[in-house]
């Protein structure tokens, strides 16, 4: 089975897990599991017309998928999948120098 780590930021809508076991052929199968399961995380993950939003990151292995198949990146069972939110924002403070 493969599985699924949940960033900190994310484990409230996945009642607090860290990592959730599916069973899916491909990465997109995965995250619809995922979704289904864990309807309250769908909208943090895809925008409104079902794409991943461009700031989640979704990594096979050590593998960025987008620099594989995407969604249709094929899993082999014992694959392990972590969802990666970009961060952004932050306040940059100037030395006095």
């Amino acid at each position: 089975m493969n599985s699924i780590r949940i960033p900190t930021p994310l484990r409230p809508y996945t009642d607090n897990l860290k990592e959730v076991e599916v069973d899916a052929s491909n990465v997109g199968e995965a995250l619809d599991v995922l979704t289904d399961r864990y309807p309250n995380l769908r909208p943090h993950l895809f925008d409104e017309n079902g794409n991943l939003r461009a700031y989640v990151n979704i990594f096979v292995q050590q593998e960025d998928v987008r620099n594989l198949r995407g969604q249709a990146t094929p899993l082999t069972g014992n694959d392990r999948l972590m969802i990666v939110p970009s961060i952004a924002g932050g306040k940059i403070i100037k030395s006095g120098r």
